[in-house]
């Protein structure tokens, strides 16, 4: 029986600062400026329809679509693999202004370009086997958590070997993005080998199912709900072992919903400022003048602006951190490395949300009674803000913050999910 083929769990001190041994042609600014004049026409189209989509719940499969022939889920493509890949802090500051577009679309793209950086840890058959498809535009989508019943640091998604062949089979919700994806990426256990695995399987597949079913208040159209699999046959070379403990991954991956959080803020600025602008109705206890006019309408969009430019500027520092983490001629020990990365965004984990959550909020003391018209559908801004915050909640990154400054303790995580084997504490009456 062959086994599962096994993820780095280190960091290499000569590992690039992209994918692969790929270098951007330039740097700084004058390289993000050409990268956004390339997608920011495609942002454009995709902001024109979004609150049209969220009001009558239609899946953003076309602009999905408009971003995978624009290239855009190509970004971290090696360039021996025909990408022109650029750094991390470009990357989230481009997720950025897709978010301010549509929160919805920049969210689901999460696991595919999570899958990317996966990709680039894997032995070079496996980036052979795997990175042409993402540079033709295959997008790569997420089936990890279960609703319940498993154990932490297991599932109930099982592979199975079978007749010379590997199935699997399972049931697996929050399955953000799969169902606009070629791939799914399944996690899933298997009888006799220690841990979880990854299962690459294809979302067309006959035995695969994926339901639009998330019934949460924000983000509604990220593909978000449940997929199904009944005995799916995967290739045993595309089935990875989940042991990565000392990567970059897991900063990545949630690095990217504050960029979502950021694009959100980002959004409510920007459709407070175009209604301050065009009112002309004021209150009889003002000014009396228009209210762009008004000194204390101008301060107070002055707070949101701030709010919305310290949550971008956190997540750029971040990215920043990740780019220096592997940057190989700062030469960071594994340890170091991860250290840099992790901290730098369980910091940001903490800072971001309470900016982008209030600014959301906010914004309805600058427009009147008119701004809570469901046609505005303005309260988006701060439901998809709130939903995007509760993973992984903050106090818990707060407590990982304060452990390492106070007694030198490397930020953790348990890299999975589900029920607590820890037991209840006894309770012995009184107070503790």
């Amino acid at each position: 029986m062959t086994a599962p083929a096994s993820t780095s769990s280190r960091i290499t001190t000569d590992a690039p600062t992209l994918p692969g041994d790929g270098t951007p042609r330039m740097s700084g600014e004058a390289r993000y400026a050409e990268l956004a004049a390339r997608f920011r026409p495609v942002f454009q189209r995709i902001a024109e329809g979004s609150l049209d989509r969220e009001a009558h719940r239609i899946l953003p499969f076309e602009q999905v679509g408009w971003l995978k022939d624009a290239g855009f889920t190509t970004l971290r493509v090696p360039t021996r693999h025909g990408g022109d890949p650029v750094n991390h802090e470009h990357l989230f500051r481009l997720l950025i202004e897709l978010a301010e577009a549509d929160s919805n679309v920049a969210h689901l793209l999460r696991s595919h370009f999570s899958f990317v950086e996966t990709a680039a840890l894997q032995p070079s058959a496996f980036q052979d086997r795997w990175f042409p498809r993402i540079a033709d535009g295959q997008i790569f989508g997420n089936a990890a958590t279960e609703r319940g019943g498993n154990a932490l640091g297991t599932t109930r998604t099982t592979l199975r070997h079978e007749d010379g062949r590997w199935l699997l089979t399972g049931e697996k919700y929050y399955t953000t993005g799969s169902i606009f994806a070629d791939w799914v990426v399944v996690m899933a256990s298997t009888q006799g080998v220690e841990g979880r695995q990854y299962a690459l399987v294809r979302a067309d597949d006959a035995r695969v199912t994926i339901v639009d079913d998330w019934d949460g208040f924000g983000q509604p159209l990220t593909g978000t709900g449940t997929a199904h699999f009944a005995g799916v046959p995967v290739d045993a070379g595309d089935i990875l072992q989940r042991t990565v403990t000392g990567t970059l991954e897991p900063a990545f991956f949630q690095l990217f919903l504050l960029a979502v959080l950021a694009g959100i803020g980002r959004a409510a600025l920007r459709d407070v400022r175009d209604l301050v602008r065009a009112r002309t109705r004021t209150f009889n206890t003002g000014s009396g003048g228009l209210f762009r006019d008004d000194p204390q309408i101008q301060e107070h969009v002055g707070h949101l602006a701030s709010k919305s430019f310290a949550a971008e500027a956190i997540v750029a520092a971040a990215a920043r951190d990740l780019d220096a983490a592997v940057d190989p001629d700062l030469a960071l020990s594994p340890e170091e490395a991860f250290l840099r990365a992790e901290l730098a965004v369980q910091q940001a984990h903490v800072s971001v949300p309470p900016l982008v959550l209030a600014a959301t909020s906010e914004l309805f003391d600058v427009t009147g009674a008119s701004s809570v018209s469901t046609g505005k559908a303005l309260d988006r801004h701060w439901r998809n803000a709130r939903t995007v915050a509760t993973h992984n909640p903050a106090l818990f990154k707060a407590r990982s913050v304060g452990d390492h400054y106070l007694n030198g303790t490397i930020p953790t995580g348990l890299n999975s999910i589900g029920e607590a084997t820890i037991p209840h504490p006894p309770t012995t009456g009184g107070t503790p």
